[in-house]
């Protein structure tokens, strides 16, 4: 395997870089995985990544989940940012 080029080494960084700044902001970002999923940054500790099939399905079923949620809002958990 051969070493990366600079410019992928910049790019790399430039891409951590911003990873971090979102994290810190609290802000909310999306990304096209290598793999082609699309991944949600900032929303906690790891990305969430779904395929696009998954995504549609997912934004699909929003009003049922905001109606499970609240409907089982007394057994969850809030997470409180600090």
């Amino acid at each position: 395997m051969s070493e990366p080029t600079r410019e992928e080494l910049m790019a790399r960084i430039a891409e951590l870089e911003q990873t971090a700044s979102a994290k810190k902001s609290g802000r909310i970002e999306f990304r096209v995985s290598e793999k082609g999923g699309v991944s949600v940054y900032g929303l906690g500790r790891f990305p969430v990544t779904l395929y696009y099939e998954q995504w549609i399905r997912l934004l699909d079923s929003v009003e049922p989940l905001r109606a499970f949620i609240e409907e089982n809002r007394g057994k969850l958990k809030m997470k409180v940012n600090p």
